[in-house]
């Protein structure tokens, strides 16, 4: 199965669909991103792009609400905090403080701008 993400005019994903393998495939059999969007434009209408479930292309699987980054071929999630920091490589967004790594719970302060330690009642 292929999986595809119809994106807006600001390349905001709207929707994510599944396609048959055998409606992606080209003269020559194989898959083919060119013919997989072809197949949703005349399905669906609209503009889309290929994203991968697994994350082997474009970064991240794409999901509602995502933008599509075309400089650099990937969906990027939408910024959980307003501190956080896009993380170039992977293009996911991280804390600018290191989650603490002493086994307790935490939860981020966009505030403060720091972790919190999270204390659950027993």
């Amino acid at each position: 199965m292929a999986h595809f993400a119809k994106l807006d005019n600001d390349n905001t994903v709207l929707q994510v669909i599944v396609v048959d393998n055998n409606d992606i495939l080209d003269e020559n059999g194989n898959e083919s991103e060119e013919v997989g969007i072809n197949f949703c434009t005349q399905l669906l209408g609209g503009i889309w792009k290929q994203t991968s479930y697994n994350a082997t292309f474009r970064k991240n699987y794409a999901g509602i609400g995502f933008t599509y980054d075309a400089e650099k071929d990937a969906f990027i999630p939408p910024k959980p905090f307003s501190k956080w920091v896009l993380n170039e490589d992977t293009c996911n967004w991280e804390a600018p403080v290191a989650y603490p790594d002493d086994e307790k719970r935490y939860a981020w302060n966009d505030n403060k701008g720091e972790w919190e330690e999270l204390v659950i009642p027993e």
